[in-house]
């Protein structure tokens, strides 16, 4: 019996997934929070591949030492840009310095996120995990975009979740000032305004020749919500953690958003790893998504900017101390 429309997600997870044999030989891929989970494992996959890798992460340390393998086990080059994605001043230099140094990108694979079960803000004011798994990727995403439109074909890959179900998405409450503070719903909200901005996007970038879309990467083990408390770490730990797969799952379905020739014109879609799907009805509400896009711009500072036809020119960048390692 088929499922119903809205737990078809329960079925897709348990489908044979598409692969890619398609290479990336020397085309610049840059991954969000790759030094472990999902987004370690899609950087190895890439650079198999044959990707030149720009690899965004916040602990610096731990990027040298991944940088260090994959060099290790592959011919490829990796460059290094330290950032914090929840200082959206650190995001707005990574990004003037990735401008700087690369003239091309082919992909950009926005993975750094994070779960909370405790409200939290960033010093900009921000609900952390909003912040970080919104805000962060919509900011990063809009200041490459010109670069990518210039050097086209290129793709957009958002790291959503089938979490976005979970809703908690409300416009005169994005920082929960005035509900009790829920890490499912809280985790919901950021993934749904992700959503509602690639549907947003996928529409302006209509014969770009960059593509966006949106892959929940599998019910993988990943080290997203290990920073609460330890009630919650053990649960994740001994109880969560053996129903889950390998995040070596996750790659294979990423990489082939990255490499896969027949994905070239497919754009403005949600994927359960590579099942298209529909996602819950409140992320497809495209009034909401408007207006979360225009609140978006604002709270990134994005609206001050002079637009150059239907395009962005780079922010100023306000801030500086951050490099990139070669």
């Amino acid at each position: 019996m088929k499922l119903p429309e809205e737990l078809q997600f329960i079925e897709n997870a348990r489908m044979p997934q598409k692969t890619t044999t398609a290479r990336l030989d020397g085309q610049v891929c840059v991954v969000t929070g790759a030094t472990s989970g999902v987004g370690y494992e899609i950087a190895k996959r890439l650079a198999e591949g044959g990707a030149h890798l720009v690899l965004v992460c916040r602990n610096a340390e731990k990027a040298k030492r991944v940088k260090a393998e994959i060099t290790g086990l592959f011919d490829t080059r990796v460059d290094l840009v330290q950032a914090d994605f929840s200082n959206l001043d650190e995001v707005q230099v990574a990004a003037s310095q990735i401008l700087h140094q690369f003239p091309v990108i082919n992909v950009l694979i926005n993975n750094a996120g994070i779960h909370l079960t405790k409200r939290t803000l960033t010093a900009d004011g921000f609900e952390t995990a909003f912040a970080v798994n919104h805000l962060a990727s919509f900011l990063f995403t809009r200041l490459l975009l010109e670069r990518m439109i210039e050097k086209a074909p290129s793709r957009i890959i958002q790291v959503n979740s089938e979490g976005h179900r979970f809703g908690g998405l409300k416009l005169d409450d994005l920082h929960w000032e005035k509900r009790r503070y829920r890490g499912l719903q809280g985790y919901g909200a950021s993934k749904t305004a992700q959503l509602l901005t690639v549907w947003e996007l996928a529409d302006r970038l209509q014969g770009s020749g960059v593509t966006i879309n949106a892959v929940h990467p599998g019910e993988v083990a990943t080290n997203i919500g290990m920073n609460n408390g330890i009630l919650y770490r053990w649960y994740q730990k001994y109880l969560l953690f053996p129903l889950l797969k390998d995040p070596r799952t996750s790659a294979e379905a990423l990489y082939y958003f990255a490499a896969a020739p027949e994905l070239s014109m497919t754009s403005g879609k949600f994927f359960n790893q590579t099942i298209e799907e529909k996602p819950a009805a409140h992320a497809l509400d495209r009034v909401t998504g408007k207006l979360i896009w225009d609140i978006s711009e604002e709270l990134t500072g994005l609206h001050l900017k002079h637009k150059a036809v239907d395009n962005e020119q780079l922010m100023p960048v306000r801030n500086s101390g951050l490099t990139i390692a070669s």
